[in-house]
């Protein structure tokens, strides 16, 4: 029986980046942790082609506790597309509905995700030494310009 390593959440990938003291180390990190979600997550949050169809800021939700999040990023950022502006999916919502949505997310992952979440919506990179340049470099094909 083969035994796979356990995937990273986002949360952890991007802590190791944050904590790495080289623009290398960090590029390393993040294409050695090529992850979807994490792509998803990066994508989300420096290219400017995707707009968010959501309320600026942090909306009200009540953050998971960190022992028990039932969910998790992984699975979770399948749902980014109800949010995008100009995706069918995020057009055919009634707004109070979409932001339902995206509180119920936030509120379903581990409370590091759920920031690195807001962040997203806002365009602010998550964590210290993670910036648009540096996402280009691990992944030339990633952010439209």
């Amino acid at each position: 029986m083969a035994i796979y390593p356990k995937k990273l959440e986002v949360f952890e990938i991007l802590e190791r980046v944050e904590n790495a003291k080289t623009k290398e180390e960090r590029i390393e990190i993040l294409r050695k942790n090529d992850i979807m979600a994490l792509l998803d997550v990066l994508r989300g949050t420096f290219d400017e082609t995707i707009q968010w169809n959501l309320p600026e800021g942090t909306p009200p939700y009540t953050p998971n506790n960190p022992q028990s999040a039932p969910s998790t990023l992984l699975r979770w950022h399948r749902n980014f597309k109800y949010f995008v502006k100009g995706l069918r999916e995020s057009s055919n919502l009634k707004p109070i509905r979409r932001e339902r949505m995206f509180i119920d997310m936030l509120e379903a992952v581990h409370p590091r995700d759920a920031e690195i979440l807001v962040s997203m919506i806002n365009k602010k990179s998550p964590v210290k030494g993670l910036t648009k340049n540096l996402v280009k470099e691990a992944f030339p094909q990633l952010i439209q310009e």
